[in-house]
């Protein structure tokens, strides 16, 4: 079997950059075995975590999160470390369309390196759980004065068990009506999607376009999905 660095690795980079520039987010074939999908599920209960966040008790909808705490399983690790490169050019790219200073380092470390300068030390790599009723409003995952424009969702339990728990990616586009993806995740592929806006391209140039994302209600079921966040928190 072939490691996850080397199924990163192989993911067709062209089509999904594309897909990145053209609407914000993009979708891979199966990257994760379905064993593998299954050991880290079963984190959410035996896992090492340095926060739990109910998301009643804040408001954020229905539900539970769960940070993983350092150090992080070998897959997060993995996926993350992988990912990350691919992404960074897609993150620098962006910024030169939107006349942004910022560029992105090459490798995962260094850029961490320049999270912690800002004193953004905490993991974000987290697991989310949802059951009946449960849902996630509209949101982006900012942490800090470093953001990375990009990060990544994977569905863990099997395709069929749940209903509902649509992700959602809302874009609004300045003064015009607001427009919704609604995507079905698939067990153990990835959903890339920018963290807070995309370039647009306009009768100008290119513009902001903010997005935010979020999950529909759960019909039935349960619902378990690892979720990447590339900038680390205060």
């Amino acid at each position: 079997m072939t490691t996850i660095p080397d199924r990163i690795s192989a993911l067709p980079w062209t089509d999904l950059h594309a897909s990145l520039d053209e609407r914000g987010f993009a979708q891979t074939d199966t990257v994760l075995t379905d064993a593998e999908c299954e050991q880290l599920s079963s984190l959410y209960d035996d896992g090492s975590f340095r926060s739990t966040i109910s998301m009643a008790r804040h408001r954020f909808g229905e539900g539970e999160y769960k940070y993983f705490a350092h150090p992080l399983p070998d897959a997060v690790a993995e996926l993350r470390g992988a990912l990350y490169p691919e992404l960074a050019d897609a993150a620098n790219r962006w910024a030169g369309r939107l006349g942004e200073e910022v560029r992105y380092p090459d490798t995962l470390g260094d850029f961490l390196d320049r999270c912690r300068a800002a004193g953004q030390a905490r993991p974000t790599p987290l697991i989310l759980r949802y059951g009946p009723g449960d849902w996630n409003a509209l949101h982006q995952d900012v942490y800090g004065d470093v953001a990375f424009p990009f990060q990544a969702v994977t569905l863990l339990d099997p395709d069929d068990a749940f209903e509902g728990g649509e992700f959602v990616l809302l874009e609004q586009r300045p003064r015009a009506q607001s427009r919704a993806h609604v995507l079905a995740l698939r067990r153990g592929a990835l959903t890339l999607f920018t963290t807070r806006q995309r370039p647009a391209q306009g009768s100008r140039g290119y513009y902001r376009a903010a997005m935010r994302h979020g999950v529909s209600t759960l019909a039935s079921g349960r619902r378990t999905t690892l979720g990447l966040v590339f900038h680390d928190a205060r």
